[in-house]
């Protein structure tokens, strides 16, 4: 590779030369060799000095800023936030410029009593979503609920906890109900833009600062517009409610599954990329709205035709036969008006403590039913109030400079794909609670039987996907057949092309426990028995155990010993409980046979075992 070129073939010229003493020591070296009968004098103050410092000046200003500008082109390497919002959309991440806290809200309500002594849930409040709550120590920091919150609705992921507040004599006066959601340190606010005729890749901004993201998008025609991750996705999920106008075999499952997941294909979308902390745009398709992206795919038939002179395009965009292209990318927006509804909020700032947020700030309620009276529903509105038991957490600046570089490698390398096994487990543990409350999740490779060697070998092109979900009393049951079906659909839009996932119900395995202690002197044996309980109650909670978990005797030896005043544990036992007309689970297992050194193993079909009734299943002695 030549560093060197001559000019006129005579004068050479050196590339190596990057900052201001190279380019000034080339200058004086090609004067002194080609024009030292014109100029000799090379001292600091001399005109020739001047000329040759001021070329090399800007020399080393281009190479600065052409090295800058080289910096910038890789990811690893760039400074500049835009063009690291710029890279980062190129390989399909989305940064954040602020980071809203997360909390969990408790909302309480009072509702009157109906004569017979039951909660009248006619006064049960709806309040919609978008409504927002405040903290008690003066900070204008909103909390909003993105989703309805139903006093009347009650299921296994979305319970209503009722308790009796007054009595009239003997009988029930009024009734507090509870509901817990989650909440965000946001702001909704609403902003609209006139548009007249159809424009290709119209762009909208949107300038404001800690923009959380985009909420919906409205025309003035009542038409709804779909953010997507890019203009050339076409559908989108949709959840649509468990009825028999959806799907006449699934309403009866619409108490624990109160939504149905459906992908829906959309013409109306648009995109949405930060340019700065400060700046966000949005971005729609390029098509007319006389027609959506149908009516330019074309008839399979004509599929690979090309153009009129017989050669086929195929396997280039512009191709008019091509139906994995469509030169529309959505519609765009002509002669009406948007609303623009957006979040803004996060920071630092957000974070607060417990029991701080308190007070009722912008609530919305939906009705429910005419012909009520009046003032006790104003009183079951004025009754509202909220409380977070728990610090709302997670409130900051955004993405930084390097969350941005490694977030985005490692969005680029997993794609939104589900490839390993954990990505299974965690994706379908991520689907949102109304389509179906996933509680445990595990993945292995299907298998089958051979018909050679009639032996089971493994089935390269599936993947068993097992899974269970929780009753209102946080059991282990058997996930809803319409759980089941949206988790196939919620699955299908991250799975491997290759992969095919079969749900299955995995198997739960009842338990109860005996042991044994001797306690110490001095110590009274009630209370130490009790401790022992609570302590084995806490490590069978069944948050902590996972299908294919083994149980270590070990460490249940090991719990009752750390137990204060414990002196010695002499057994431990643990018998399988089953029979469903006794409240266990159908599965009988002989944890006898599957016990090898202390360790109990769950059968080869995944399994999870449960304590189901710890304040009747463990039962300890002292001696």
């Amino acid at each position: 590779m030549a560093y060197s070129t001559t000019i006129n073939n005579t004068k050479p010229v050196r590339y190596l030369d990057k900052d201001f003493s190279d380019f000034k020591a080339a200058l004086i070296n090609m004067a002194e060799v080609y024009y030292s009968d014109l100029l000799n004098d090379f001292t600091e103050g001399s005109p020739g000095t001047m000329f040759i410092e001021m070329a090399s000046y800007i020399g080393d200003v281009l190479s600065f800023y052409t090295d800058a500008q080289i910096q910038e082109v890789f990811l690893q390497y760039a400074q500049e936030r835009e063009n690291l919002y710029a890279l980062a959309y190129n390989l399909g991440y989305t940064p954040t410029v602020t980071s809203p806290a997360v909390v969990d809200l408790e909302l309480f309500q009072q509702i009157p009593a109906k004569s017979d002594g039951t909660p009248d849930f006619d006064y049960a409040l709806n309040i919609g979503k978008n409504s927002d709550f405040l903290p008690n120590n003066g900070s204008n920091t909103r909390y909003l609920i993105q989703n309805n919150v139903d006093f009347a609705f009650s299921s296994s992921n979305d319970p209503t906890e009722q308790t009796v507040y007054s009595l009239n004599g003997t009988q029930p006066e009024y009734f507090l109900l509870k509901k817990k959601i989650k909440a965000i340190s946001a702001e909704a606010k609403t902003t609209s833009f006139t548009i007249g005729s159809a424009e290709r890749f119209k762009t909208l901004s949107l300038d404001d600062t800690n923009i959380i993201g985009i909420q919906s998008i409205q025309d003035s025609e009542g038409n709804i517009w779909s953010e997507v991750p890019y203009l050339a996705q076409e559908t989108i999920f949709e959840e649509v409610p468990n009825k028999e106008a959806y799907d006449p075999n699934l309403p009866q499952y619409n108490g624990q599954v109160p939504y149905l997941l459906r992908t829906k294909k959309v013409s109306k979308r648009f995109v949405t990329r930060f340019i700065s902390n400060k700046r966000l745009e949005i971005h729609f398709g390029a098509g007319s709205t006389g027609g959506d992206d149908t009516t330019i795919i074309p008839n399979p038939d004509n599929i690979g035709l090309g153009i009129k002179d017989g050669r086929s395009l195929l396997d280039v965009s512009y191709d008019p036969s091509n139906f994995l292209y469509t030169k529309a990318y959505g519609e765009a927006p002509s002669n009406t008006t948007l609303t623009v509804t957006y979040l803004v909020g996060g920071g630092i700032n957000a974070n607060t403590n417990s029991n701080t947020i308190n007070r009722i700030g912008n609530v919305r309620v939906i009705p429910r039913k005419g012909n009520l009276n009046s003032s006790v529903l104003q009183n079951a509105i004025d009754s509202l109030a909220c409380n977070n038991p728990n610090p709302a957490l997670g409130g900051g600046p955004g993405d930084s400079a390097q969350d941005i570089k490694l977030n985005t490698i490692a969005q680029f390398s997993a794609q939104k794909r589900t490839v390993t096994k954990e990505d299974y487990i965690f994706r379908a543990l991520s689907m949102p609670v109304q389509f179906g409350n996933v509680a445990k999740a595990y993945i292995s490779q299907d298998n089958q039987i051979s018909l050679e060697t009639n032996k089971r070998i493994a089935n390269p092109n599936a993947l068993n996907l097992y899974v269970l979900g929780f009753n209102l009393n946080k059991q282990l049951e058997v996930l809803p057949e319409a759980a089941k079906i949206n988790l196939a659909t919620y699955m299908d839009q991250y799975r491997m092309l290759t992969d095919s996932i079969n749900i299955k119900n995995a198997s739960v395995l009842n338990f109860n426990i005996e042991f044994d202690i001797n306690v110490q002197p001095g110590f009274n044996n009630e209370q130490v028995l009790t401790l022992c309980i609570n302590n084995l109650k806490g490590f069978f909670n069944i948050n902590n155990w996972q299908i294919n978990q083994p149980i270590i005797i070990g460490d249940i030896s090991n719990i009752l010993y750390r137990v204060n005043g414990v002196q010695s544990v002499n057994q431990v036992k643990i018998n399988n409980k089953h029979g469903v007309n006794s409240g266990y689970s159908k599965f009988k297992y002989n944890f006898e046979a599957a016990t090898r050194n202390n360790i109990i193993y769950p059968p080869v079909d995944p399994s999870i075992f449960e304590l189901k009734y710890p304040n009747n299943d463990i039962i300890g002695r002292v001696n």
